[in-house]
């Protein structure tokens, strides 16, 4: 391994990982603004605090480094050059390109220190926050009720959503909803600029300087040359051919892009909610995914000389042991498959396993029946408290963002 970014498989010993601890952002979530924010329920703060300080205890007693987003911005705007722009593009980002309220806002979060300033922006501004000097038109619009300026962004503790690892580079994302979309501004001002990545050679596949869509929930890195990409509600047709091409084009070491086709609603938002892969022949899967022969609409994507072939199949697990050169493998079905207890288990994230080591993986402890599945196939599961957390909708995968994995060695 070499570099600041090393991912070259879904199950690789994890060895370092950035998450975000919940913060106060999940407070400014209110019934009315759940949908916006995009929201089932409002988690309970301390709770959904203690919960994923367990959930980053059992990644550090298993030998990984976790490092926390907020932090990482914060050491990235050391240059007061950066943290100016920063702040101008966040601001104008949240709505405010020029104005009176764009120069109040920045001249409110100027004032504070750096970390400070990056929770504050995570957290939401309210219009109570900053003094308008004279009046403003917005104080007049449609959005007059409304009590913040710049958005919270309670999304952010799922942060492998914004970016995601693949070989030695990422993608740093355009993501689908307004909510998100600022979230992985975060991310290229960490590559860009913080002393851990800035020219360290880490390259960046596709920017989220996009019109088409894609998130990291549905980026899975099956080994060292196969990545698997869910055509989904959050990623796009088009955003996955683009990021292959990409990937083909620069040395990635990658040559398959299977991207598939998964069911466009919110309880199975990105690939990594319906399947996930924990050991190198075993994967979890919603049953709901496949039609009852394990059918599925995938598409095998390759290089040629003349740009990007694409081949149309059907059998997933023909699909995997073909490109993963596998002589059979283990399909496990969420909730053993059971018509009640899997979709209850996979709207609770029993299907968003984290692997932290080949066959040893992080789950909810809620999704007892899926776990026990897990088991009695031979993995070792790490058992997490979930209460809270859960309503978020997303569950140890999507609460990870791994940046070093250890190489495999078949």
């Amino acid at each position: 391994m070499s570099g600041p970014i090393n991912v070259k498989s879904e199950i690789g010993k994890l060895k370092a990982v950035i998450l975000k601890r919940p913060g106060k952002e999940v407070e400014n979530i209110t019934p009315d603004t759940m949908p916006r924010l995009l929201f089932d329920d409002i988690p309970y703060l301390p709770i959904a605090q203690k919960e994923h300080d367990d959930f980053a205890r059992v990644l550090k007693e298993n030998g990984t480094e976790v490092l926390y987003l907020d932090d990482l911005v914060a050491e990235a705007l050391e240059e007061e050059k950066v943290r100016q722009e920063f702040l101008e593009r966040m601001i104008s980002e949240s709505g405010f390109q020029t104005g009176k309220t764009a120069t109040a806002l920045k001249e409110y979060l100027d004032s504070l220190d750096s970390l400070t300033m990056v929770q504050r922006i995570m957290e939401g501004i309210r219009k109570e926050d900053v003094q308008l000097k004279s009046f403003d038109l917005r104080e007049a619009s449609e959005d007059s009720d409304y009590p913040f300026l710049m958005d919270p962004m309670p999304n952010l503790y799922f942060t492998r959503d914004p970016a995601a690892s693949i070989g030695t580079g990422l993608s740093i994302n355009h993501m689908t909803f307004a909510a998100r979309r600022r979230e992985s501004l975060f991310m290229e001002y960490i590559i860009a600029h913080h002393k851990r990545f800035a020219n360290q050679g880490v390259h960046v596949w596709r920017n989220r300087n996009h019109n088409t869509r894609i998130e990291g929930g549905d980026e899975l890195v099956l080994s060292n040359h196969v990545l698997a990409i869910g055509v989904s509600q959050r990623t796009s047709a088009e955003a996955i051919q683009d990021i292959a091409g990409s990937l083909f084009e620069n040395a990635s070491g990658y040559d398959t892009v299977i991207a598939i086709k998964i069911p466009h609603n919110h309880a199975m938002m990105h690939l990594d909610t319906v399947f996930t892969m924990i050991n190198y022949d075993q994967f979890t899967v919603h049953p709901a995914i496949l039609t009852k022969d394990g059918q599925v609409d995938s598409w095998i994507l390759h290089p040629t000389k003349d740009g990007i072939s694409i081949e149309h199949q059907r059998d997933l697990k023909q699909v995997l042991k073909t490109t993963l050169n596998l002589d059979d493998l283990d399909l496990i079905p969420t909730g053993n498959g059971d018509p009640i207890v899997a979709p209850r288990e996979q709207w609770n994230d029993g299907s968003n396993t984290l692997a932290i080591a080949p066959g040893e993986v992080v789950t909810y402890n809620r999704n007892y029946v899926s776990n026990k599945i897990l088991r009695k196939h031979g993995l070792k599961v790490h058992e997490v408290l979930s209460s809270e957390l859960s309503r978020g909708r997303g569950g140890p995968r999507c609460m990870s963002m791994p940046i070093v994995r250890e190489d495999l060695n078949k």
